[in-house]
């Protein structure tokens, strides 16, 4: 049982990027065909989904990647995330009347890390110059693009968000969302970029730039300050793994919740999944159950670890996912999911890259929720993500808010190896889809042998707080054997116009380990596609 996108997998030699539009794809492409590598060609394709997806993601929210460098075999994560503003307080936010962290609005904003991720990433793993690199995207922004299908849908149901400030209309086509193929410009956008281009991250983070976004969020009655963006770092950190049937799969490290992922299949490795079957009941429910575990363990644990001790290689261990695998009842399922005690302590974009030395960068990028925060700075085009609206607002939980702390993270990267080769590098978009994401295509590929669009067409399910959905299309003899295993299931459709709640978005670079040839795949549910040469 498939999404119907007719699609097959995308072959090339030299190079490949697959991501959530074409253009943006194409420019990261035409850095590789000029002599660039995998981490110049996400960074020209990340820039440029700025401009032609800005409901998703920009220079107003954060990046992490994993960089695979295929001569030292070895791989790099880096977290490109901000932070809380210093004077953010969970009593003032109280006193306001706030019980849980505001969703959207300027108490949603933390500190955008985007730029600076950029430019760390290139520094120590690119070979090619930020201003060359950020050209398509600033072209796209001052002439203009074709909106795409699926964007321009997304695009439609924020105008009135987008209207409740008048710095809104930077993101708005003579007040109304551009439709299906309108040209779209975003001159105040282009001129943030370009500023970018001529003087690095320090344009983005000190000076008029950074001047203009503190000023409108104290205006909206937030805490952020100038000081609060010139102090901004990104961070080098050593990557987590485990190993899943011979297949070494990789995250970035917390406050990123890719332990989650890594935890699931810890857990599902203890069963046969493929003698279970492609999307049987009896495969749905012990993924199910076993995502339910590790969301449990991250939403306890998970938190910046600069404030918090997260318990990372316990939760990552054997033992810890045997004790969680013992929970499950192969016929019934839990009715509460309690987290493991250990010892001690909407929407994104994601850009595969693999060149043609067998360099990979996977990367992810967003401003969480559909146009992020609603605010756009003044004259910049800068939409504002909403990444603290993860916090906790509960004193003394690892990820309560506190100023300068980073967010429990959504956006993770994927990358997988195998005989200590580059095997694949993936991301499924979607918030708390995405570890359910890396979990499904990774199961997909080892347990049941699918190849690179298949795995990404294969129907799915989403475990929310309330219920599990699945996807149009799955048998109703699955629904009704999971519903007498007590799960609560629900049908929703993926194709975007009928979308309750949305199945992710991914994609996805196989390399095959004997001849090096890529294996391309791109999301059926977005706008996107692989491109190859």
């Amino acid at each position: 049982m498939y999404f119907d996108s007719r699609r097959s997998t995308v072959l090339a030699t030299h190079g490949m990027v697959a991501t959530s539009q074409p253009l943006a794809a194409m420019a990261g492409v035409r850095v590789l065909m000029e002599g660039g590598n995998a981490v110049d060609a996400a960074i020209a394709s990340a820039a440029v989904l700025n401009v032609v997806e800005p409901v998703s993601t920009g220079v107003g929210g954060d990046m992490f990647a994993l960089i695979w460098n295929n001569e030292e075999k070895s791989v790099r994560a880096i977290n490109g995330s901000g932070r809380a503003p210093m004077e953010a307080t969970i009593d003032a936010l109280k006193a306001e009347g706030h019980t849980t962290m505001p969703q959207r609005g300027v108490h949603s904003v933390t500190v955008p890390g985007a730029v600076h991720g950029w430019e760390t990433l290139l520094e120590s793993c690119g070979t090619m110059p930020l201003s060359h690199l950020l050209q398509p995207a600033i072209k796209y922004a001052e002439e203009g693009f074709p909106v795409s299908d699926i964007i321009s849908f997304q695009w439609s149901k924020m105008v009135e968000m987008l209207s409740r400030l008048p710095s809104g209309q930077e993101m708005l086509l003579n007040g109304k969302a551009p439709k299906h193929g309108e040209m779209m410009r975003i001159p105040t956008l282009g001129r943030t970029l370009r500023a970018v281009a001529e003087g690095g991250s320090e344009a983005f983070y000190k000076g008029d730039i950074a001047a203009k976004t503190a000023e409108f969020i104290q205006e909206q009655g937030g805490c952020m300050t100038t000081a609060d963006m010139a102090n901004h770092t990104s961070d080098w950190q050593e990557p987590i793994s485990t190993g899943y049937r011979g297949v070494t799969c990789w995250e970035c490290p917390p406050s990123d919740q890719g332990v989650a992922a890594l935890e699931a299949l810890n857990i599902i490795e203890g069963y046969d999944i493929a003698a279970m079957g492609s999307q049987t009941a009896d495969t749905y429910h012990h993924l199910i159950e076993a995502m339910r575990l590790a969301f449990a363990d991250a939403f306890q644990y998970v938190a910046d670890p600069d404030f918090a001790q997260v318990p990372t290689v316990e939760m990552l261990s054997k033992d810890f996912a045997k004790k969680r695998r013992a929970l499950i009842d192969p016929k019934r399922a839990l009715e509460t999911v309690p987290y493991g005690k250990v010892q001690g302590g909407s929407d994104t974009v994601y850009i595969s890259a693999v060149d043609g030395e067998g360099n990979a960068c996977s990367f992810i990028y967003s401003i969480y929720s559909n146009f992020g925060s609603g605010m756009v700075v003044p004259d910049t085009g800068i939409v504002l993500h909403n990444r603290g609206a993860l916090f906790s607002l509960e004193p003394g939980h690892a990820n309560a808010l506190v100023g300068g702390k980073r967010p429990y993270h959504t956006i993770i990267p994927g990358l997988a190896t195998k005989d200590n080769e580059l095997y694949l590098c993936y991301g499924v978009m979607g918030a708390f889809m995405q570890p359910q994401g890396h979990l499904q295509v990774i199961s997909n590929l080892v347990d049941h042998g699918m190849d690179a669009q298949a795995a990404l067409n294969a129907l799915r399910f989403i475990v929310t707080e309330d219920d599990v959905s699945l996807e149009e299309g799955i048998s109703p003899q699955v629904l009704a054997d999971l519903d007498s295993r007590g799960h609560n299931t629900r049908m929703i459709s993926s194709y975007y116009r009928g979308m309750s709640g949305g199945m992710g978005g991914a994609q996805l670079i196989q390399r095959d380990l004997d001849t090096g040839v890529l294996h391309g795949a791109s999301e059926p549910r977005k706008d996107g596609c692989a491109i190859g040469w």
